[in-house]
């Protein structure tokens, strides 16, 4: 990354769209283009949903427990927060529309190894394998969006980034019901044999959609091994597993795991400082206050969001008596004004203001379950879980493109990966303060509980929101 930090775009005064118009915008990024990096960006998203209705049958063919299980689910979060970056730094080398093909294939493979797995050790070498092979899809669309953007004169692409952010959201309804299908009707494996379906028609699509990159100036693959940044990558992999495996338990918070991961950490950024080639340029992310403030503000609403998601339908199955079914019905409008938000704001390339109302909505949603219990009504609940649709939808629009616009052009896609850290950072860290505050049984005390927690995070991004005056009223 360079110095952006008096490049990022200044609070316009008017609410009209993003420069560059409609038509420029839809000319130079149709469907053929679009279709596959959309697609491809949901598959990390889908595949980390889709496996939870597979645990209890994958323990019982392997003989396993709850606890052995969960490892599916831990195991792709901790390769896909190194990765993205990773292949963030790999794309800006190698070129995005590569990398992003290469990430399809590993997915492919994945898929057939999961598919065929003797034993359970296969199938977390198939989870590590999706976890790599997903992680190459989001930064490198980011750059490859970019590229097309700047090159093409349209500006900042809201619409494009909207359709980014309405992906995530569909990916949120239809990841768990895919997986019952699949589950109830061919078995826990074809969560993992769908990948080559999925995998194929993205790649297809990609090959015969997206152009080839730009040619670039043949290096040796000693030269490209150092660019790469072997030992940073190192570094920053183990900072982040232990900062993460720290986050996960904290109800028996294991310390020295925090002391590692600080270690790891410093010595992450000494040596990227000092690196020619750095993963990730920490002077100049030092320098760049407003992209810091982005990753801080995703991390809090990520925390936000799953807490409540999470929190919300294990209370409302344990303390409200609620049937998963009936649970599931509830949330679905979670996704549906999560979808129509961020069509509505990235029309209009609005970023600062639906920042405000994400903060607002979230601690809304907080109050809300606040002064729920056992006896609250269905209608109340749906009221609860739009209203966290409105978070939902306000800032997965509005921070995507924040980053897009304090990001440098030419280190966007390891500044996207690193969003994509961020997030997963805020998803493990809700897994651990639900249990804290609900302990052995998600009840109405538990809830309140959580509530209060999830009003202060909410005042937080709303607060951090109101005092940055570098955060664009509208993206150009």
């Amino acid at each position: 990354m360079t110095d952006r930090e008096d490049k990022t775009p200044q609070a316009t005064t008017t609410g009209g769209e993003a420069s560059g118009g409609k038509a420029p915008e839809a000319k130079a990024f149709g469907v053929r283009y679009l279709g596959p990096l959309l697609l491809g960006s949901t598959l990390n998203p889908i595949n980390s949903s889709m496996i939870a209705t597979g645990l209890i049958g994958i323990g019982s063919e392997f003989h396993l427990g709850p606890g052995q299980t969960a490892s599916l689910i831990s195991v792709l979060y901790l390769f896909s927060s190194v990765m993205q970056p990773t292949m963030g730094k790999l794309a800006t080398l190698l070129g995005p529309r590569r990398v992003f093909v290469t990430g399809i294939v590993i997915l492919l493979v994945a898929g057939l190894v999961g598919a065929l797995a003797p034993s359970f050790a296969f199938l977390l070498v198939s989870r590590a394998l999706i976890g790599i092979g997903t992680s190459a899809a989001y930064p490198t669309a980011m750059a490859l969006v970019r590229a097309r953007a700047d090159a093409r004169g349209v500006g900042v692409p809201s619409r494009v980034l909207g359709a980014f952010s309405i992906a995530a959201q569909v990916t949120i309804v239809v990841g768990l019901p895919l997986g019952g299908i699949l589950v109830s009707t061919l078995g826990w494996r074809a969560l993992f044999s769908v990948n080559i379906p999925l995998a194929l028609v993205t790649l297809v699509a990609t090959l015969t959609g997206v152009e080839r990159d730009a040619k670039r100036n043949q290096a040796s693959w000693k030269a490209l091994v150092h660019a790469l940044d072997l030992p940073g990558i190192a570094l920053f992999g183990g900072a982040v597993v232990a900062l993460l495996v720290f986050l996960s338990g904290l109800a028996e918070p294991q310390w020295w795991l925090a002391a590692v991961a600080l270690v790891l950490a410093a010595a992450f950024i000494w040596r990227e400082r000092r690196a020619s080639s750095p993963l990730i340029d920490v002077r100049a992310l030092a320098s760049n206050g407003p992209l810091q403030r982005t990753y801080s503000r995703q991390l809090l609403v990520g925390l936000g969001i799953y807490a409540c998601m999470y929190g919300m339908s294990q209370w409302m199955e344990e303390g409200r008596g609620l049937d998963a079914a009936a649970v599931g019905v509830i949330m679905i409008p979670l996704s549906l004004v999560s979808i129509v938000v961020a069509r509505l704001v990235s029309l209009r390339g609005w970023v600062r203001v639906p920042l405000i109302l994400a903060g607002a909505a979230l601690v809304g949603t907080a109050a809300m379950m606040g002064m729920t219990n056992a006896g609250t009504s269905v209608v109340l609940l749906v009221v609860m879980t739009s209203l966290l649709g409105l978070t939902n939808g306000f800032a997965g629009f509005a921070n995507q493109t924040a980053l897009y616009v304090q990001a440098p052009g030419d280190g966007i896609a390891v500044a996207a990966g690193l969003y994509r850290t961020f997030n997963y950072m805020g998803a493990i860290f809700s897994s651990s303060l639900i249990g804290l505050v609900f302990g052995a049984r998600a009840t109405d005390p538990g809830f309140h509980s959580l509530a209060w927690v999830l009003v202060g995070i909410g005042a937080a991004v709303l607060v951090m929101t109101i005092v940055d005056r570098r955060i664009p009223r509208v993206a150009r």
